[in-house]
């Protein structure tokens, strides 16, 4: 007899489902800070969720291909740097196939593989990953932080230079938690490994 998938399928396609409503996505999309770091985020657990019940075979295929992690830690990088692109976040508002696109890529293209290939990804890799994630960090937030006028046609600049706040505020907490880790280890220790 087949079970059914567990909380964490029906928590993904829930989550997506609730931030794909008019309402979320209006709430969500009025702000630039909102978009890139709350809804984005958001549908890329989603699909972080929905990859756990993967079936089996599915899986096998996925890891032949993905050896060390290189692989889909690599699409979830290349995958979520146009986002950041004020002329997308622009597009996503105005063009129904963008945000189609950014409904259906962000899930399955950045959260799904980031959950598949992060247990298989070795220290180093995770390390060059996530010191590539806290740059781009860095520089998007100074791009938007110093631009003299406004990068996105439905965003002021005032939003924008707030977002660049914020990117910059997550790159050095995520550079702090990550040395910290690195000078005095993780409390589980192996969980990271």
């Amino acid at each position: 007899m087949k079970t059914l998938p567990q909380d964490g399928m029906w928590g993904g396609l829930l989550l997506w489902l609730v931030l794909a409503t008019p309402a979320a996505r209006g709430f969500l999309e009025a702000s630039m800070s909102l978009q890139m770091l709350v809804q984005m985020p958001l549908l890329g657990l989603a699909g972080y969720l929905l990859a756990r019940h993967l079936p089996e075979r599915v899986r096998r295929v996925l890891a032949s291909w993905d050896r060390g992690g290189v692989s889909g830690l690599l699409l979830a990088a290349v995958v979520s740097l146009p986002w950041m692109l004020p002329r997308l976040m622009d597009a996503a508002l105005a063009a129904p196939w963008v945000e189609l696109a950014k409904f259906t890529s962000l899930p399955l293209l950045i959260g799904l593989p980031l959950a598949l290939s992060w247990p298989r990804a070795g220290l180093v890799v995770r390390g060059v990953f996530l010191m590539e994630m806290v740059a781009t960090a860095f520089r998007v937030g100074w791009l938007y932080l110093v631009a003299p006028q406004q990068l996105c046609v439905n965003y002021l600049v005032d939003d924008q230079q707030r977002l660049g706040t914020a990117l910059l505020v997550l790159g050095v907490l995520a550079t702090l938690v990550l040395a910290c880790q690195l000078m005095w280890g993780h409390p589980r220790g192996a969980a990271l490994r």
